[in-house]
Formats: structure tokens, sequence, C-alpha cells
């Protein structure tokens, strides 16, 4: 075997990702920081709803909206808190807001 094919083997040794827990580790703090946010847009939530128009013809439904939050940070949380294992199925978000 000569030089380049063991430098080219050698190199290939370097690029392939090798999973570590320290990515476990940064990926929940990331998770954590999310349903953070996700918790930081229920007050601007109740405030774009107070200052909705109550006649209006087309109205955006905060309730569902809430609803599919709440539906995603569960997820967020139920990933972080469980065990490594095969993905499951989730409801479907509704993703229309309009009443």
């Amino acid at each position: 075997m000569g030089f380049l094919p063991v430098f080219l083997l050698f190199i290939c040794a370097f690029l392939v990702p090798i999973p570590s827990s320290a990515d476990d580790d940064g990926e929940r703090a990331e998770l954590e920081r999310l349903v953070g946010e996700i918790d930081a847009l229920k007050p601007i939530m109740a405030e774009a709803e107070a200052k909705a128009l109550p006649g209006a013809r087309v109205r955006f439904n905060y309730k569902w909206l809430g609803r599919d939050l709440d539906l995603v940070k569960s997820g967020i949380r139920e990933h972080i808190e469980a065990p490594r294992s095969e993905p499951r199925p989730f409801p479907p978000l509704s993703g229309d807001y309009r009443r």
C-alpha cells in the first residue's frame, strides 16, 4: 500500500462523525431553550388576542394556536425526558388559525 491511499484513509477517518454524549447534551439544551421560547409566546399571544377587533369578519383563532404550541412543547418535553427509542406517530397540527 502506497503513501497516498494510507493518507486518504487517515483523512477519511477524521471526516466520519463520531457520536458523543456531548452532542446529545447540546441538543437537549437547545430543545430546553426552544421550550422556553414557546412559553415566551403565551403573553404575546394574549396581548395580540386582547387587541383583536371583536367584530372582524375573519378572526385569528388563538385557542387553536395555543393548543398546537402546547402539542409541540409536549412533544419536545417527551423527547428530552424519554430514553432514545424509535420515533412514534404524533397527531397533526391544525395549521389553520382563521375562524
